[in-house]
């Protein structure tokens, strides 16, 4: 395993792997980077959106968008933590913006307040790593003597796979919640 190193631009520069890992650049904020690329997954998407536009044809432009990234994630993600020498480094967004992408695709039509909801709900379970999303984090680490692999970058795909889960469940049950669905049956 390479010996530890500091995400810079020529890392980012140096192999299409590492600048879609990195979020085009996103990654390299030194400051809370999950959030940073978890806002260009957000702004990346509403671009994408604007290019597909609505309706089937958008659904499977994006189900096929979301297939690849994942494919294309892992390995790129795992080419990146080797790279580095960190077996899921935090500069390494991809996953971040992949399980975003997802969430607003599944939640749209929705207006900004509906997606910025989304955005707290999925940086909380993200971040903090309650229940499942610690289990899904913990699954692929690796272990004394091992090699980075590609287990390492399907977990950090996985775990934000799972965040991104646990925050549409949720926001869902908010939904139902209010509107009296679930709450209505529930009480009455």
């Amino acid at each position: 395993m390479n010996a530890p190193r500091r995400p810079t631009a020529r890392i980012l520069l140096s192999h299409p792997a590492h600048f879609m890992a990195l979020g085009a650049g996103s990654g390299l904020s030194p400051i809370a980077p999950g959030t940073v690329g978890t806002l260009w997954g957000w702004v990346s998407f509403l671009a994408l959106q604007q290019v597909l536009g609505q309706g089937p044809q958008a659904d499977i432009a994006w189900g096929v968008i979301l297939l690849l990234g994942w494919v294309i994630g892992c390995w790129a993600c795992t080419r990146t933590a080797r790279a580095l020498g960190v077996a899921d480094p935090g500069s390494v967004v991809w996953d971040e913006i992949w399980a975003f992408w997802l969430m607003l695709w599944l939640i749209s039509p929705v207006d900004w307040r509906g997606q910025l909801l989304a955005f707290v709900a999925f940086r909380f379970f993200d971040a903090v790593k309650p229940g499942p999303v610690g289990w899904a984090d913990r699954l692929f680490k690796l272990k004394p003597g091992q090699s980075i692999g590609w287990a390492q970058g399907l977990g950090i795909m996985f775990d934000d796979l799972v965040a991104a889960l646990c925050a549409l469940l949720v926001l869902a049950l908010a939904v139902a919640l209010r509107q009296g669905g679930v709450g209505a049956s529930i009480l009455g």
